[in-house]
């Protein structure tokens, strides 16, 4: 067996190939629950193994991650935990977030015969655990992680989130006219910062918008400064990517300086542990969401919620429900072939808890709705509400060359 790993290449990844909806959704559509094709009388065992945070920083995620596997489980085998008469078998491992623990596991899990490998909370975990797949013809479903590099790395890589370019269309939905406009990325320096900013200039900068940007030092703890000049900027729009404890001193500096009053600031919502650090900026913002309790109902979203302890869904439940859904789909029309299990993915269509989601089959890309949202309330009080659901033809990134 071959077992290696060896880093995913940095590369372009906003290759404009278009993709009409029309295409993407004429692939065969099926119910979650199906029945498995399997033989009758057959129990081997199905063995999933599943590599996530549980502990680290990204614990919290990995947390919302298999509690949500856990209710799609038993949503997609109707409660049965089984496909067909086969037992779906799981086994759980901590990769803290870590790349190289994750490696690591994935490598173990492998050897031991698992041909099913999920999880993935971090962007760097996955980059590192998805050449694996790819090396071992083991099929590979990324979970939280939102790097656009995880779409079309290889063959044998799928994904059960969203990727930052979808995030940024959201922020894009915004902004539906954006020549002559004027949009300012409001960040924190280093990768975070960057990575957002290029996003920002490849998706709504190439729409005809003028992108400036405004880094501030991770270490800076006063941001009157910053907050001043992102006002005398007089961008029609100012995108924020901002993550940390220095959120909250943020937010109300750009809201002292009147920021928030002058134009339109947009920012992603992160998991209910991060609303109160928006103070009483929160109800001024403009939303983007990946997810949040109260974006969808549907048959799946009741399955989740009755599945999550004290039934409060939170930003990642649904990246954990979708990839049982999708596992279940490859196991029970692939059994234990993996190559069929890529096929009965590629172009597959499913209604997951966000709505109608679609695997592309051309570089595994997973078409979805995104979210606006506003926040109402205060305090302990301050909850999302939905805007506006994105149709997944709004959110749609460019198809990317897949490799390997």
């Amino acid at each position: 067996m071959v077992i290696r790993q060896t880093s995913a290449p940095r590369r372009l990844l906003f290759a404009a190939v278009g993709l009409s909806m029309a295409a993407a959704f004429t692939s065969a559509c099926s119910s979650p629950q199906e029945a498995a094709n399997e033989p009758a009388g057959d129990t081997t065992p199905i063995k999933v193994g599943l590599v996530y945070s549980q502990t680290g920083a990204l614990a919290g995620y990995g947390k919302q991650y298999i509690e949500g596997w856990k209710a799609g489980l038993a949503f997609a085998t109707k409660g049965t935990g089984k496909v067909g008469s086969r037992p779906v078998e799981v086994k759980e491992v901590d990769d803290a977030g870590d790349p190289a623990k994750a490696v690591s596991a994935a490598k173990d899990l492998i050897g031991q015969g698992y041909k099913i490998i999920a999880g993935s909370t971090g962007s760097a975990v996955a980059g590192q655990v998805a050449p694996l797949a790819a090396q071992n013809k083991v099929l590979f479903v990324s979970g939280p992680a939102a790097s656009d590099a995880v779409t079309g790395v290889n063959k044998y890589t799928f994904r059960s989130g969203r990727q930052s370019y979808q995030d940024v269309l959201a922020a894009k939905s915004y902004l539906p006219s954006p020549t002559g406009k004027k949009v300012l990325v409001f960040a924190q320096e280093g990768t975070f910062g960057k990575s957002n900013a290029d996003a920002v200039k490849a998706v709504i900068g190439s729409a005809g918008a003028t992108v400036d940007n405004l880094f501030v030092p991770a270490s800076a703890t006063e941001f009157t400064g910053f907050a001043a000049q992102a006002k005398n900027a007089k961008a029609d729009m100012i995108f924020v990517a901002w993550a940390g404890t220095t959120a909250p001193a943020m937010w109300q500096a750009l809201d002292q300086q009147g920021v928030l009053g002058s134009t339109m600031v947009v920012t992603g919502i992160d998991q209910r542990a991060s609303w109160a650090t928006f103070g009483a900026a929160g109800s001024k913002l403009s939303l983007l969401a990946h997810y949040f309790d109260g974006a969808s109902d549907n048959e799946a979203t009741t399955a989740l919620r009755k599945g999550v302890e004290g039934g409060k869904v939170d930003l990642f439940h649904p990246d954990g429900f979708t990839a049982a859904q999708m596992i279940v789909r490859a196991a029970g029309e692939g059994g234990d072939d993996v190559d069929k299990m890529v096929t009965a993915l590629e172009g597959w269509s499913f209604d997951g808890v966000k709505g109608k989601l679609t695997v592309r089959k051309e570089d595994h890309a997973l078409l979805q709705p995104m979210f606006q949202g506003k926040f109402s309330g205060s305090g302990a009080d301050l909850k999302p509400e939905l805007v506006k659901a994105i149709d997944p033809a709004d959110a749609t990134p460019p198809v990317v060359q897949m490799k390997g």
